[in-house]
């Protein structure tokens, strides 16, 4: 419930973030998230977007993905300042954008994450039509339109007449956590439910249902086993993540719309499935490495030239040792 500063001094009409708890939880999760996302989107970026030769669809939802994703990375540093210090620096029109972000990233994530599973049925259920329907331009255009569609969709969020921080004289942004004022528009909230998570969900889960009867009853004997193996690979992951970042993050938001006043402050399940939904950023990582040969290339790359780099120190820490050793006894055999 919000605070009137008429009659409270402002250290007494600051709006609370939440326990001490969760403001150092969220800056260690946030730190985490913060770092392992950027490192794995910018390499997806690199991998999809310059070093793929032959680019296809996949590739063009998965350049988008991590597109989405760092978008939504690059702003945690703010929200780790303002939960390190407990004052919002940045002031209203940037917290406007962090908070419609809030609901931008998950509605973008689940449409490429539908475009993705529409892209695996056609490959494994429509593989005569693959060629025709699985084609760069055509993913580009969808693409294109899913941006245009969710920005659409979440830029009105920027200009909400009623602004909870005003009613502290402490700088703030309880628009990152505070969904009361979000429910003046419940029609239109409910809409966005709609089209940006019912919608897709049921479109994935169509997708599917197709895929697994067809793998059941064996009509995809003509596709290669890898191109099988693969798309099972990326519908259980896009079904494991949608199941653990996203579903419960709409539950607890349709709860919280629907909530009396008095509920609509610092609430520990919405904390939680925030969090879980910023987890997505890097789970994607599995999505990278089971599309990508050359993302799985990198990656090895990497993990192989660390381990490359601790073998050669412990060569050059034996070597010292053993000349230490040697010395030590010519020295004795001089003596």
């Amino acid at each position: 419930m919000m605070l009137n500063s008429s009659n409270m001094n402002p250290e007494a009409a600051r709006p609370e973030q939440g326990p001490a708890e969760y403001r150092i939880t969220s800056l260690i999760f946030y730190c985490f998230i913060f770092t392992i996302g950027i490192v794995v989107n910018i390499t997806a970026l690199w991998v999809f977007g310059l070093t793929t030769k032959k680019r296809n669809s996949v590739t063009v939802y998965m350049i988008n993905v991590a597109v989405v994703d760092l978008t939504f990375i690059l702003l945690l540093p703010f929200r780790m300042v303002y939960h390190h210090t407990d004052y919002w620096y940045f002031g209203d029109v940037f917290c406007r954008i962090n908070a419609a972000l809030t609901i931008f990233y998950p509605c973008m994530a689940l449409w490429l994450f539908a475009l993705i599973s529409a892209d695996r049925y056609m490959a494994i259920v429509q593989p005569k039509h693959s060629k025709e329907l699985r084609n760069v331009p055509k993913a580009v255009v969808a693409s294109v339109g899913v941006w245009i569609m969710t920005l659409g969709s979440t830029v009105p969020l920027l200009f909400f007449d009623e602004d909870p921080d005003h009613s502290s004289n402490f700088t703030t942004c309880i628009k990152m956590q505070d969904i009361v004022y979000m429910r003046n528009n419940n029609s239109v909230n409910f809409v966005r439910l709609i089209f940006f998570f019912l919608v897709p969900i049921f479109l994935m889960t169509g997708c599917y249902i197709i895929i697994v009867d067809n793998l059941i009853h064996g009509r995809t004997s003509k596709l290669k086993p890898k191109v099988k193996e693969k798309s099972i690979r990326i519908i259980l992951t896009l079904i494991t993540q949608v199941l653990v970042c996203f579903v419960p993050f709409h539950i607890v938001l349709v709860l919280r719309l629907i909530g009396t006043d008095e509920d609509g402050g610092y609430s520990t399940w919405a904390v939680f499935t925030t969090f879980l939904m910023n987890l997505s950023t890097v789970l994607d990582m599995i999505l990278y490495y089971i599309v990508s040969k050359q993302f799985q290339d990198r990656v090895i790359s990497v993990i192989l030239y660390r381990n490359y780099l601790r073998s050669v120190r412990r060569k050059s820490r034996h070597a010292h040792t053993g000349s230490v050793r040697s010395m030590s006894n010519l020295t004795s055999a001089m003596i």
